[in-house]
């Protein structure tokens, strides 16, 4: 049976683009990685509510509370190593320059033995839809599409930044 989370995307439109807030994993196996190396703020569900799961992890990982109410479940997305994960967005704000992760022990260096406490996100950035693409771990991906397409059907002039969309930004 694969591991399930439940995860929390935070959106918000500036100028016109779509942006997103991810964090970068924590830890000397992503330090100095930028791309697949930034997650949604996600974590292990506990057998409960996969929305109460995913609030709760975006306050662990973020240090703030999730800013709306107003949620939306975006499906379930299967990652890379089988995990799967149920993704909630929905829009807000916040000061991602004032979040502040829980940590969590790692073994370092790997089959070392030795453990050492790492935030498990070091920093968390609002970032252009297109730029997340990039950066976000792979299996990640596909729940960004479903909010650039579930926002651009409420909002059609919505870009993911980049190149301009057409028929301009509103």
């Amino acid at each position: 049976m694969p591991v399930a989370s439940s995860g929390l995307l935070l959106y918000r439109v500036r100028r016109g683009v779509l942006q997103v807030l991810i964090g970068h994993m924590g830890g000397p196996f992503w330090a100095g990685k930028q791309a697949a190396a930034w997650s949604i703020p996600k974590g292990e569900d506990d057998g409960g509510d996969p929305l109460a799961t995913a609030r709760r992890e975006f306050e662990e990982e973020l240090g703030q509370p999730v800013p709306t109410d107003d949620l939306e479940d975006l499906g379930t997305f299967r990652q890379s190593a089988g995990k799967v994960v149920r993704v909630f967005a929905g829009a807000g704000d916040l000061d991602a320059s004032a979040c502040r992760s829980n940590t969590v022990e790692v073994q370092w260096p790997p089959r070392s033995g030795r453990t050492i406490e790492v935030p498990e996100i070091d920093r968390a950035e609002w970032v252009d839809a297109a730029d997340a693409r990039d950066l976000l771990v792979r299996g990640q991906v596909a729940a960004l599409e479903e909010l650039l397409e579930r926002v651009r059907s409420r909002h059609p002039g919505v870009s993911e930044g980049g190149a301009p969309a057409l028929g301009g930004s509103s």
